[in-house]
This record gives structure tokens, C-alpha cells and sequence, in this order.
């Protein structure tokens, strides 16, 4: 900014001067206009990156270096710069992007950059950041411990060697980490921040024990995997004092990328030696080997013949003799090729595995919903400004900008939830869901279901959750609910429950009063409903509150919600409704001593009174019978409330209630 206003200036005075001098006055000489700080800095980002010269930057269009491929301004300034997929050949130099101070998004993906990754420290108000799928080497740029706003990173697929630094652990706002596929070697640092959702170091060389960290112990196996020396409850591998047996193919000193063109075979393959012996081989191991060698060879000794014959075919082909030592080698070194095949065969098809879900999930499996505009792409959702709404029973729910100002939910599901349904379940049950079109439930837009991500987009609810309205934040205390509110809400929920049973034979499944959001209007709508039925039941964890939601034949044992069960978790969310306890501070009361209860709650909390009270108390106790049969169905359970509102909601249907509340 300083450069570009210092040009300017420059500009500006050398014209005054020319204006004003006599012997320039009829014939003034052409002065070039300044190029802008951020132009200058893209310009030379391509002047070492783009052999190919592919991008067409040009300083005679550097006034309008906002238009530019994959570059975003906000305000004239670089805030994104996305470069996928351009088979950029060079190298980031030093001293060119890092002058963006504005630049929130960074990403040069699937290109063949090289060389190392250059000083990022400028960069302090970068957020996302990603360099895989390169040819990047050296060791973990340190300069991303400055980045104290980095959410996300991504190196992986690249050929960057030494350790993980311990100072990631520093990064507090750090959600997503890539780091596989690259020659890491060490441990792996005891990773603990509660934000991060996304985290890989498979296909290193890593070592030791898994740190069991809250954070760490959320990832499973894969996110671990081809590191033969890692150990730990994690991965279900006990560990051994002593080094590992089998030693790294290469030492990390000695990698090096292969030269540009080059796919570099070596690269390909990971974990155990299966190269043919060399002197620097194990003493112990060759002793054995030379052992068993002289017993075969007192073997062979006992049968003349096969020596003699062995001698003539030697004889005949004008061979030296071979001892025994390098028969056996010779043997070894057969059988270890044949191994390296096997292996590089087995990595091979896990990558293209691996390459294919990758690009499945980010170019365009975006599954938009029947009837559903497309808004947006895969790669805007990827890139949005993104903030943690929490962790439920399926997944962690996110909030989600992107850059035309459209705001989304984006739930990640937890893979192990679902670990048990096939794809071609899940997508009917998605397919399912995203049919469904109620007022009081929040819509599906579109999911994506990914070989290591499964993605489900819904509207953004602006009013937050019905439990934070009834339960208040860790700053403020709710106030006790009117009745009236009450009713208003229990109809909103019964309404979109009724629906789900009725018209699509669908359970909910996970009815509870976090699940339940408050839209524009206050209005009460559903979401995560009929996820359950794509997951397996021993999958769902309930903690102390939770658990008071599920009706008692499904407590207790493996079987799948149904709309019986539904009921009976609407009867406790109504009772939450009028308490404001939650469910785990519900007592076991009869239905006679539970209206007493909830009186007496409410005057505690200086709530009001009414006589429809008692009617929304019967149809909480009708809800929550212990015998699925004696529970009415959701229809009659909306058409009881529908009549409690008839009788007694008549005038005052429209009015704010009492007490200051919004709904």
C-alpha cells in the first residue's frame, strides 16, 4: 500500500512539473500510470510461477487486477487468490504473495510448484490455506506459527520432510489439518484444539505413540494410517520400548523431489524397505540368513549328484562360482521385488482411491435436492468463512458465508455414525429428507457424500435453538416461557412432526429441544430429522440429557425409533417447555402429583398460571406413557393442542405475550 501510494506521488509531482515547464508546455511526454502494490505482488507471483505463462497477467491491465484469474477484492485490496488445477511449473518465490496483508484465502492446489514454501509471515490475516498437491520440499514452513488467524491448512501430497512442530498446538482457531502424503518423520505433537474438525498425517513416516489427546482420540484410524512406526490406543497398536524393527526406506536427509515432469516412483511408496540387501543392512539379520544358508548348503552337499550337475551348468555357461551367500541373496533380492510389486501396486490403488474421493467431493458432487436452485459450488462451500455452531449426536454443525453473502448450515456428519449404512442407503434416505417441505422444518438444500466426507446443507436459522431460549447462555438466564408461548411453540413442533409421520412415514428420531430451531419469525422448526434411520443404533451416544428424551423401549436397547418414540420424546420437550428444567432434572412422578410439580416449578420461576396449563400438562403425561400403545399418535396429539388454542386463543392469537417475550 505504502509502494503504491509512493508511485502515485511520484506520478503526480513529475506531471505538475511538466504542466508548468515552458518547454514541455505544447508537448507534454507520456508518463506511465502506477501499478497498484497488490497488482505488483500478483505480477510477480507470475513471473516465477507461471512458466507457461498461462494466466495473462499483464501491467497494462494491472488497474484492473481485481478481474484477474482467481483473484477477489473487497475494497480494492486482495482478499482471495484461488489458482487450482493451472499446472503452474515454477516456484512461489519470496517477497511476491506475501505482500497481500489483506489476503484471507490462499490457494494454489493441484499444480507442480517446487521448491520450498516461502516466508508466510506476512500474511498475518490469512485463514485458509492450501498448497497441496504440489511438489513442494524442505522442511514445515515455522512461518505459520505466526499465523495466529490460520483455520485451515493443507500440505498434504507434497514432499516436505522432517518433523511436525510442536508449536502447532498454538494455533487456537486451527480446524482443518492436512499434512498426508509427505515424508514427516517424529512424532506426532499432542494436538488438543476443541475447533479442529479435519486432521490427516497418514502416509508419513511417524513414530512413536499417539498422544491421547480429547481432540486426537475424535479421529480414527485412517486419519493415522501408512505410519508403520505409530503406536497407541488409537490405532489399536500396542507399543513396544526400543526402536522398530524394520527401518524407514529412505532417511528424511537423503528425499529429495524428483525433477520437474517426473512422477518420482520412490515417492509412491511407503513404510517398509523391500529394497535388495546392502552392506548397511542389519548384522543380526544377515547372520541368520548366512546360518540357514551353510545348513541348506550341508544339504545339498549330501546329494553328489545335484552338486556335480550344479558345478557342470556352471561350467558349461562359463559363470563364476556362486557361494552360497549370494545364492540366497540373489533369492532374496527376487523375492523382495516381487513384495515391492505387491506394495507398490497396493499404494498405488489407494491413491487413486484416495485422488478420486478427493475430487468427487470438491468438484462437483454437490447433490442439490429436487427442485433446488444451484447457488453455489462445491469449491464456494469449501472456501466460505465458516464459524462452529456445536457438536450433536450425528455430527458438528457449522454456519457457513459465502461470498455472495448467502448464509448456510452445513452439518459434517460423523462417519463412524454411519459407518454401517452403504452409500446407495444413504442417498435414498438424503433423497427422502430433501423431499420434505414443511414450514416447521428446517429445508435440506443439498448434501455431498464424499469417500471421506458427508456434508448436509440446510437453511441458516438466525434465532438460534429452542434450548437456548428456554435455558438462557452461560451470560444471561432465560426467563420462565408465557404459557401461551408455550403453546405456540408445541404447536409448531407437533405440526412438523404430524408431517414427517403422515405424509412421508418418516421418525424424527432425535427429538429434543436443541434440534428444535427458531426461525425469522420465531416460528419453531425441526431439523436433523430422520437421520437416525442411516445410523446404527449403538453409534448414539446419549449423555445424562439426551438420554430423557428416548421413550424407555429404545433406551435400553438397540431398537430403531419410531413415531411411538417420537411422541413420547414431544411429551418431554413440552415439559421442558413449561418447567424450563431439563430433561435430566425431570422427576418420576404419577401423572396426578406431576401437575403439582409443574406448578410449582413455574411460581418458583415466576411464571404465570392458567387453566389451559392443566390441559397442555395432560397432553405432556398422555405423551409420555410408559407403553407405546397407550401414547396417541403426533395427528392427535396436534389436534389436542389445535383445541386448547380454539378454546382459549382466540383474541390474542396475534399479540406480543406478556412478559417481553419475542415469540
Amino acid at each position: 500500500m505504502q509502494v503504491g501510494f509512493f508511485l502515485a506521488t511520484i506520478t503526480s509531482a513529475t506531471t505538475l512539473l511538466l504542466l508548468t515547464s515552458p518547454a514541455t508546455a505544447t508537448s507534454p511526454a507520456p508518463t506511465r500510470p502506477a501499478v497498484p502494490a497488490d497488482a505488483a505482488a500478483l505480477l510477480a507471483f507470475q513471473a516465477r510461477a507461471d512458466l507457461s505463462s498461462t494466466l495473462g497477467f499483464s501491467p497494462r491491465t494491472a488497474s484492473l487486477f481485481c478481474k484477474w484469474r482467481g483473484v477477489d477484492c473487497v475494497g480494492g485490496r486482495v482478499f482471495r487468490f484461488v489458482l487450482e488445477n493451472f499446472h503452474l511449473g515454477g516456484y512461489f518465490a519470496a517477497h511476491t504473495l506475501t505482500n497481500l496483508d489483506q489476503l484471507r484465502v490462499l490457494s494454489l492446489q493441484n499444480n507442480s510448484l517446487t521448491g520450498s514454501i516461502p516466508d508466510l509471515s506476512p500474511l498475518l490475516n490469512l485463514k485458509t490455506l492450501f498448497l497441496d498437491h504440489n511438489r513442494f520440499n524442505g522442511s514445515f514452513p515455522p512461518s505459520l506459527s505466526t499465523l495466529h488467524r490460520i483455520r485451515t491448512i493443507d500440505l498434504s501430497y507434497n514432499y516436505l520432510a522432517g518433523e511436525i512442530p510442536a508449536w502447532l498446538t498454538g494455533l487456537d482457531r486451527l480446524y482443518s489439518l492436512r499434512l498426508d502424503r509427505n515424508f514427516f518423520n517424529g512424532s506426532i505433537p499432542p494436538l488438543n484444539q476443541t475447533g479442529l474438525q479435519i486432521f490427516n498425517v497418514s502416509g508419513n513416516d511417524l513414530s512413536g505413540p499417539i498422544p491421547l489427546t480429547p481432540t486426537l482420540l475424535d479421529f480414527g484410524v485412517d486419519s493415522f494410517s501408512g505410519n508403520p512406526y505409530l503406536c497407541g490406543e488409537i490405532i489399536g497398536k500396542e507399543c513396544h520400548p526400543g526402536a522398530p524393527f524394520f527401518k524407514p526406506s529412505l532417511p528424511a536427509s537423503e528425499l529429495s523431489p524428483p525433477p520437474a515432469g517426473s512422477l518420482g516412483q520412490n515417492a509412491q511408496v511407503r513404510g517398509v524397505e523391500f529394497t535388495s540387501p546392502s552392506p548397511r543392512s542389519n548384522h543380526k539379520r544377515e547372520a541368520s540368513v548366512i546360518g540357514f544358508v551353510v545348513g541348506l548348503f550341508f544339504l545339498l552337499g549330501l546329494t553328489v549328484f545335484l552338486a556335480v550337475a550344479l558345478k557342470r551348468k556352471m561350467s558349461s555357461n562359463r559363470r563364476k562360482t556362486l557361494t552360497p551367500e549370494i545364492a540366497a541373496d540373489s533369492a532374496a533380492a527376487e523375492n523382495a521385488a516381487a513384495l515391492i510389486r505387491i506394495e507398490e501396486e497396493n499404494e498405488l490403488e489407494e491413491k487413486v482411491k484416495k485422488v478420486q474421493g478427493m475430487k468427487a467431493g470438491k468438484s462437483g458432487n454437490l447433490v442439490f435436492c429436487a427442485g433446488e436452485a444451484h447457488l453455489y459450488t462445491m469449491d464456494q462451500l469449501m472456501t466460505a468463512s465458516a464459524e462452529m455452531l456445536g457438536r450433536g449426536t450425528m455430527g458438528t454443525t457449522y454456519k457457513a458465508v459465502l461470498e455472495n453473502r448467502l448464509i448456510v448450515t452445513v452439518k459434517r456428519l460423523d462417519a463412524s455414525k454411519t459407518a454401517g449404512t452403504n452409500r446407495e442407503m444413504l442417498e435414498r434416505q438424503l433423497e427422502s429428507i430433501g423431499g420434505l417441505r414443511h414450514p416447521n422444518l428446517v429445508p435440506l438444500r443439498a448434501y455431498l457424500l464424499a469417500q471421506d466426507e458427508r456434508l448436509l446443507i440446510y437453511d441458516y436459522q438466525p434465532n438460534g435453538s429452542l434450548f437456548s431460549l428456554i435455558h438462557g447462555s452461560k451470560s444471561t438466564r432465560a426467563k420462565p416461557l408465557h404459557w401461551t408461548s408455550c403453546l405456540k411453540l408445541a404447536e409448531d413442533v407437533a405440526q412438523g412432526l404430524s408431517y414427517i409421520h403422515q405424509a412421508w412415514r418418516l421418525v424424527h428420531g432425535n427429538v429434543k429441544s436443541s434440534n428444535v430451531l427458531l426461525g425469522s419469525d420465531f416460528e419453531a422448526c425441526l431439523t436433523d430429522y430422520a437421520l437416525t434411520a442411516v445410523a446404527a443404533p449403538t453409534t448414539m451416544e446419549d449423555d445424562i440429557n439426551t438420554i430423557g428424551y428416548k421413550a424407555p423401549e429404545i433406551r435400553k436397547t438397540n431398537q430403531n425409533p419410531t413415531p411411538k418414540s417420537d411422541v413420547y420424546s414431544f411429551g418431554v420437550l413440552l415439559l421442558e417447555l413449561l418447567t424450563g428444567k431439563l430433561p435430566s432434572k425431570h422427576p418420576y412422578l404419577m401423572p396426578d402429583e406431576l401437575l403439582n410439580w409443574v406448578r410449582s416449578t413455574r411460581e418458583e420461576n415466576g411464571g404465570e398460571d392458567d387453566n389451559s396449563l392443566v390441559m397442555l400438562v395432560e397432553v405432556a403425561i398422555a405423551c409420555s406413557m410408559a407403553s407405546p400403545e397407550q401414547r396417541p399418535t403426533m395427528w392427535q396429539v396436534l389436534k389436542m393442542i389445535q383445541e386448547i388454542k380454539e378454546s382459549v386463543f382466540v383474541e390474542d392469537s396475534e399479540s406480543e405475550p406478556p412478559n417481553g417475550n419475542l415469540i
